[in-house]
């Protein structure tokens, strides 16, 4: 159950507690992976009480969603850090969308969640007690998404690295003209790591 000020907002019964912390980094690729991964996650039984078999839908159970930035917690000596936590605007937008999602993918009547941004007291009754993290893999280049910057940059150092061994003359060449372009592609590889 999950209560605000006292008063229950909202509760379920046999079924998920999510507990979810959105990062900075996170986009709509990581809330689909992780709306499919909790629908998905076999941690229930089955009929005749096989382990790790069912998952929630397949039961038919329910879904309690809680916004909790404080997952994204970094330690600086002994004082929590936020600041890779999606901030509170943008965050709410991408919770809501979460539970839209969930609720699209599922049954609406069976997602519940607590108020966002709330102070609130979250009471789990965990079964087992079974509790498992779950995070979005990690972002892998997709050829496809790249600029068209990126590819040109791409081009030029395959280029490079093909150029010295297509001849024995440009071998022996002088190389004073390919230092500055070959020190500004490895600028560049580092200027491209990290998109704003």
């Amino acid at each position: 159950s999950c209560l605000v000020g006292g008063e229950q907002i909202s509760s379920i019964g046999r079924g998920l507690c999510v507990l979810l912390g959105i990062s900075l980094e996170d986009t709509q690729r990581e809330l689909e992976h992780m709306v499919r991964k909790i629908l998905n996650l076999r941690v229930f039984e089955d009929e005749s009480g096989k382990h790790w078999s069912k998952s929630v839908m397949d039961k038919q159970y329910e879904v309690l969603c809680v916004s909790q930035f404080t997952l994204q917690c970094i330690l600086k000596g002994n004082k929590p850090d936020y600041h890779m936590a999606m901030p509170t605007e943008q965050a709410e937008c991408f919770y809501n969308n979460f539970l839209e999602q969930l609720r699209k993918a599922y049954k609406p009547e069976l997602i519940k969640d607590g108020k966002f941004g709330a102070y609130m007291q979250v009471h789990i009754q965990n079964d087992g007690p079974v509790t498992i993290e779950l995070e979005s893999p990690a972002a892998t280049v997709d050829p496809k998404q790249l600029t068209k910057l990126e590819k040109q940059q791409q081009r030029k150092e395959k280029t490079r690295t093909k150029v010295p061994s297509e001849s024995s003359r440009e071998r022996n060449a002088p190389r004073n003209k390919e230092d500055p372009s070959a020190s500004s592609g490895a600028e560049g590889d580092v200027s491209s790591e990290r998109e704003p």
